[in-house]
């Protein structure tokens, strides 16, 4: 009995190597990226676009305004605007003024502002286009065993699985590192990947490695952490349970080879 006892708390502990991340890179060590490309347009997406000039007024023409009224001080109403976001359509298209419908899935910021300042020059509409494409509801989901599960918003367009990781404060001690899931939406499917973060190559040649909107990742947890959820259905496993354990193993190999 002691030793089954025995061999149950030694499987719930994690060893060294099940926790550090990267290992065996090395100082100056160049490790080869998967070809991804960054952060691109697709359907549902906000995107906030300003097209500016030196002329200002003409430049106003192609940006969508909302006009918002609000009362002053003195009792009169008082009206400021808004630039207003553009949605892009399921067939990844968006309507922009006197420019007309674009092309905009698969592009990133860059290649859809320089495509808007192209067909504005070739239409004769303004000489010196300006245009800053910028993502409003970019963000991805984290959940299981980390330490702030939640959603957060993707603040750059190249953002990593492991810059990911680390809004959510990071894998618990107890999340298992070998097997971390990214699920992403690819056309009609959902695909998934699954990373070893131990593993310099499983992470980094991943096309999960550079993260895209609505991405959702999941930790799963370890043996120790699933067996804490009850026994019998009525205590929880908890840390002090299996120390409790391994004092009563030390216990009664005391008492049996006394």
């Amino acid at each position: 009995m002691a030793v089954s006892l025995m061999a149950i708390v030694n499987s719930s502990c994690s060893t060294p190597k099940d926790i550090s991340y990267l290992q065996g890179l090395s100082d100056g060590q160049a490790q080869a990226l998967a070809s991804q490309r960054r952060l691109t347009v697709r359907p549902d997406d906000r995107l906030s676009i300003i097209v500016s000039s030196k002329d200002p007024e003409l430049a106003q023409a192609f940006n969508l305004m909302v006009a918002q009224s609000r009362l002053g001080q003195t009792g009169t109403s008082t009206s400021n605007s808004q630039t207003s976001a553009y949605t892009v359509s399921p067939e990844g298209e968006i309507s922009m003024p006197l420019v007309g419908t674009i092309e905009a899935e698969g592009l990133t910021r860059s290649e859809l502002a320089r495509q808007i300042e192209s067909r504005i020059k070739a239409e004769g509409l303004l000489k010196d286009p300006v245009v800053t494409v910028e993502f409003l509801n970019a963000a991805i989901s984290v959940l299981g065993d980390v330490e702030s599960p939640g959603e957060y918003p993707i603040d750059r367009d190249n953002m990593t699985l492991l810059q990911a990781l680390s809004k959510a404060g990071d894998l618990k001690i107890t999340g298992q590192r070998r097997n971390v899931m990214v699920l992403r939406q690819e056309g009609d499917k959902e695909v998934s990947y699954f990373v070893d973060l131990t593993n310099p190559k499983s992470v980094m040649e991943s096309p999960a490695y550079r993260i895209q909107q609505n991405d959702i990742i999941y930790v799963e947890p370890n043996n120790m952490r699933k067996r804490q959820s009850t026994i019998n259905g009525t205590s929880v496993l908890t840390p002090g349970f299996w120390i409790s354990i391994a004092s009563f193993v030390a216990s009664m190999s005391v008492l049996i080879f006394k």
